[in-house]
């Protein structure tokens, strides 16, 4: 099983992207944000992981995904398959969208 890997660095990028959506169409988000990963995201260049959160009042999806360097994340953003995908997606939610590094990592002991 693959899984997402959070460690401190510049490597992965990390973005997080925090989506306001109605109520009734988070769930149809979800669908949208898991369809374009799947079908579209995973096969771009520098593409690591991509995690999907929604929030459980359902005003908010966030997606926490992970790019190997800043400029496959801008050139996804480039590319008409994606791009097609985030027109389905702004249709329905606004999006907040920023790139981080990790600082720090804790875990239980």
């Amino acid at each position: 099983m693959a899984t997402t890997t959070i460690r401190q660095g510049d490597f992965p990028m990390t973005l997080v992207n925090v989506f306001s959506v109605e109520p009734s169409n988070q769930e149809k988000l979800v669908q949208l944000l898991n369809n374009a990963a799947e079908k579209t995201m995973r096969q771009q260049p520098g593409f690591v992981s991509a995690n999907i959160h929604k929030s459980l009042d359902g005003t908010r999806v966030v997606k926490y995904a992970q790019w190997a360097t800043k400029g496959d994340f801008e050139a996804s953003l480039r590319s008409p398959e994606a791009r097609a995908h985030m027109r389905a997606v702004d249709a329905i939610a606004k999006a907040e969208r920023h790139l981080y590094v990790v600082c720090a990592v804790h875990v239980a002991t």
